[in-house]
C-alpha cells in the first residue's frame, strides 16, 4: 500500500557524489501502455494502431514519450536520490522512437551538486536492444528535505 506508511527518506545532498551512476533496464509491455492511455484519455492510433502505424515511417506503434519520462521520475523517487525527491527541471530529447515490447537500458549519472540550490542535476540516457539512442537528456532534482522532529503525532500519516 502506498498511503499511510511511512517510508525511509532517499539520500540527503550531503550524502551524493559527482560521478554516481544507476542503470535501470525496463521492459515495455502492454499492460502499463494502457494503463497510461487510459489515465490519460490519449487515444493516438500512432501508440496503439497497428493498420495506422503500418502506413507511418514508423511502421508499427510507438510507446508515448511521457511513458519514459514516467520511467526516469519513478527511477528518482525509488534510487536516485530516493524517496522524498522531486525533478524540478528535465530536458530530454527522444532521438530515435520506442516500439511496444521493447527492452530499454536507463543510465543515470550524476553531474553535479549544488548543496546552495539544493539541487543534484543528473544525465540521462537511454537505449534499446540494438543499443541506438533512444532517449538523451539533463534532469535537476531536489533530494529529500530532512524534517525538523516534531513532538506530536497528529501529522503522522501525511
Amino acid at each position: 500500500m502506498l498511503l499511510g506508511k511511512k517510508r525511509k527518506l532517499g539520500r540527503k545532498i550531503e550524502e551524493m557524489t559527482i560521478g554516481e551512476k544507476l542503470t535501470l533496464t525496463e521492459k515495455i509491455e502492454d499492460n502499463a501502455l494502457l494503463l497510461y492511455l487510459g489515465l490519460t484519455n490519449d487515444a493516438n492510433p500512432l501508440y496503439i494502431q497497428h493498420d495506422y502505424a503500418s502506413q507511418t515511417p514508423f511502421k508499427k506503434p510507438i510507446v508515448p514519450t511521457i511513458m519514459l519520462t514516467g520511467i526516469i521520475t519513478s527511477a528518482v523517487s525509488k534510487y536516485l536520490p530516493g524517496p522524498g525527491s522531486h525533478i524540478v527541471e528535465q530536458t530530454i530529447e527522444f532521438p530515435k522512437p520506442v516500439y511496444h515490447y521493447a527492452t530499454v537500458q536507463f543510465l543515470f549519472e550524476v553531474t553535479e551538486v549544488d548543496t546552495n540550490s539544493h539541487l543534484v542535476t543528473i544525465s540521462v540516457s537511454a537505449t534499446n536492444e540494438e543499443d541506438e539512442k533512444v532517449l538523451n537528456g539533463t534532469i535537476k532534482v531536489c533530494p529529500p528535505h530532512r524534517l525538523e522532529k516534531m513532538n506530536s503525532h497528529a501529522l503522522e500519516n501525511f
